[in-house]
């Protein structure tokens, strides 16, 4: 347990410390498959490197600070570093000239202000995303230099109205630009910045023509971060991606599978349940480093809202020497347990340090947060 001292040293800074090592550059490799006997091997030196028992749990700056700013912003990014993030995540898509961009989704009404530019009127549309028709303007359908003239709006305004005074101020961001500013703050910061990037979609962009996997890892690898111990995970909801990475482009960095409480990937007969079983983890742990599930899959729901008892998750991902790092932590009251509401406006803020304190307890490796502050100050409270 933090003493007082130290709490209102991380209310005032959060500034957190050094986690992973330094990087370098590094030149573009090779992406010819791996030999068959090499795969295995390549996964659990990465796994080995990456989970190391008795560090402390990671705090992740969820698409940045995005519950102070508009998400997937070099402003969100940076404001998360400062708050004391040990890494920040950019979910990465692709534009119609192959170049990757930090957005929630490919579909971006509801992230920028394209709705309100008549010049791009036409550009709306009804595409089929991993089997759901969705309307609306879409990255691959915008150059990088179009899609530049565009201004990042707040995604949720009614839960985040103080967000919408920043609407307009910031563009889209390239990846390369996501990994510079995490070089210099890292340079400015005196400790590691880390990276998290997702790669959204990947089946449906690769169909397009616009594989999201050769742009990340050329990028990676020119920025030094395809190491077994950099700071970096790689995360995706498709296993087939993941495998598809450690296999074919060779990539040493550690690997994260995203699951959900229900469903499975996208075109995949597997679901997540499945995956996630004893014998199912001990078969991804030959290709990724960690698991990232939904925060129900480690403290359920109850019937009234209320937070249950824990399952055997975390165990069980430890015992196949996989981490553990569920998303998404809120501090507003409409995402947090009943018990933890505090007045009846769900966009007011309760209890998120307890919530987040009593996952940290479970023994899980990290989590995602909107709030760093608040993740970087519940790690320290839960000792």
């Amino acid at each position: 347990m933090a003493d007082r001292r130290q709490v209102l040293r991380l209310g005032a800074l959060a500034a957190g410390t050094p986690v992973l090592a330094a990087t370098g550059t590094a030149a573009l490799a090779a992406t010819e498959p791996l030999a068959a006997a090499e795969a295995p091997v390549l996964a659990a030196e990465t796994r080995a490197a990456s989970h190391r028992p008795g560090t402390r749990s990671l705090v992740i700056g969820h698409r940045g600070a995005s519950g102070y700013r508009p998400e997937h912003t070099l402003a969100s990014y940076e404001l998360a570093a400062r708050m004391g993030a040990d890494f920040i995540e950019p979910d990465l898509v692709a534009t119609k000239d192959h170049v990757l961009v930090a957005r929630h989704e490919p579909e971006i009404g509801g992230t920028t202000d394209v709705a309100a530019r008549p010049e791009f009127a036409d550009r709306k549309r009804t595409v089929l995303l991993d089997g759901v028709s969705v309307t609306g303007w879409f990255t691959h359908d915008f150059t990088l230099a179009e899609l530049r003239t565009l201004r990042a709006t707040e995604r949720i305004p009614d839960v985040r109205q103080r967000n919408t005074l920043y609407n307009g101020l910031f563009p889209v961001p390239t990846f390369q630009e996501v990994l510079e500013l995490r070089q210099r703050l890292s340079r400015e910061l005196d400790r590691e910045i880390g990276v998290y990037p997702e790669t959204k979609h990947p089946t449906y962009f690769r169909l397009l023509g616009l594989d999201l996997e050769t742009p990340l890892v050329r990028l990676l690898r020119t920025y030094g971060l395809d190491r077994r111990a950099a700071p970096v995970f790689v995360q995706s909801f498709e296993a087939k991606n993941l495998r598809m990475l450690r296999d074919q482009y060779r990539v040493h960095c550690p690997l994260v599978f995203l699951t959900s409480a229900t469903g499975g990937p996208y075109n995949d007969p597997k679901t997540y349940a499945e995956y996630l079983t004893p014998a199912g983890l001990r078969e991804l742990a030959y290709t990724i480093s960690g698991i990232g599930p939904e925060k129900n899959q480690i403290i359920g729901r109850n019937a009234d809202g209320t937070l249950g008892t824990p399952t055997r998750l975390v165990a069980d991902a430890h015992a196949a020497r996989l981490k553990v790092m569920p998303y998404t932590f809120r501090a507003e009251n409409q995402f947090l347990p009943a018990e933890l509401r505090t007045g009846a406006d769900p966009a007011a803020y309760g209890r998120a340090i307890d919530e987040q304190v009593t996952f940290l307890r479970t023994g899980i490796d990290g989590l995602f947060t909107d709030q760093p502050d608040i993740g970087v100050l519940a790690r320290e409270l839960a000792g």
